[in-house]
């Protein structure tokens, strides 16, 4: 998996993060959709709930063309969010 940051001039706590992220993406329980309605009709952005491997919540917004990822947006998941990742982490074990 390629990553594709937008600033490439980044401090070091601005790279832990870009690693963290990454790792969010490489979580076996990652939960990548695509949003529907509206939004999703005019974008080709994707949605990225994941936990680092120090187990932080991460949200992601992403856009991919399926080689390359570029992360728009990233942050950490919401409560709503995280309950929707437990869920789903529930139902493929």
């Amino acid at each position: 998996m390629e990553f594709d940051w937008l600033d490439t001039s980044c401090d070091l706590s601005e790279i832990k993060k870009q690693k963290e992220i990454e790792e969010s993406f490489e979580d076996p329980f990652a939960v990548r959709l695509l949003p529907d309605g509206e939004y999703a009709e005019n974008n080709t952005r994707f949605f990225c709930l994941g936990r680092s491997v120090s187990n932080r919540p991460i949200f992601s917004l992403f856009w991919t063309d399926g080689k390359v990822y570029r992360v728009i947006i990233s942050r950490e998941m919401t409560v709503e969010e995280e309950g929707l990742y437990e869920r789903l982490k529930a139902q493929a074990v």
